[in-house]
């Protein structure tokens, strides 16, 4: 199945695309190679050219910031993106047997790539700042795709199901918590320098 399928899939029909997934053979590799790394890119792309055309909000100012600034970016936030996903799925894959599931990376990773398939396309929103908040918002129909992943993929019992999703998310939280922090401080650390004020 071709990346633009797949996502179409999971995104307009997650409940049939989630027994699809169940059943395919792949490797961690493989998600990552032919799909995470396309699909994670989106947003930092998105960043880039927004920020480098359209810069940011600052203060009670707007700011250009420079083509390499908005590289470093970009580059940083997609390479530490791909870090979380890989973290996140460990995480969900440790907790497993506590939920009544079986320890499974390949389908934990399944989960978390899939999952995450609308955050990384709502990532486009990036090309406008004053936008980003409506990718944010595809972040939330992520969860709805990673719960019901775990049900149907982890095969988690209702019963066990809140409880282990909850877990997943709190660690999630953290892991993309931490990832922001070093984008920022790597990043931003020296953003007054690179500003152009327009």
């Amino acid at each position: 199945m071709s990346l633009f399928d797949r996502a179409k899939n999971i995104l307009l029909t997650p409940a049939n695309e989630w027994g699809v997934i169940k059943t395919e053979t792949a490797t961690v590799k493989d998600l990552f190679m032919k799909y995470a790394i396309v699909l994670a890119a989106v947003p930092a792309v998105a960043g880039f050219i927004g920020f480098s055309f359209f810069g940011i909000s600052w203060g009670f100012g707007s700011y250009g910031l420079s083509i390499g600034f908005s590289l470093k970016w970009a580059i940083v936030t997609y390479l530490l993106n791909l870090v979380g996903v890989f973290v996140v799925a460990l995480i969900m894959d440790t907790l497993a047997p506590n939920f009544g599931s079986s320890k499974d990376m390949v389908s934990s990773m399944k989960v978390v790539v899939y999952a995450y398939t609308a955050s990384w396309v709502g990532g486009v929103f990036n090309i406008f700042p004053s936008l980003s908040l409506i990718g944010g918002l595809a972040g939330i129909y992520s969860l709805f795709l990673m719960y019901q992943g775990m049900k149907i993929v982890k095969q988690v019992s209702q019963d066990k199901l809140v409880g282990y999703f909850v877990a997943v998310i709190i660690a999630a939280i953290v892991v993309y918590a931490v990832t922001g922090w070093i984008v920022t401080a790597f990043t931003f650390g020296g953003v007054t320098t690179l500003m152009n004020p327009y």
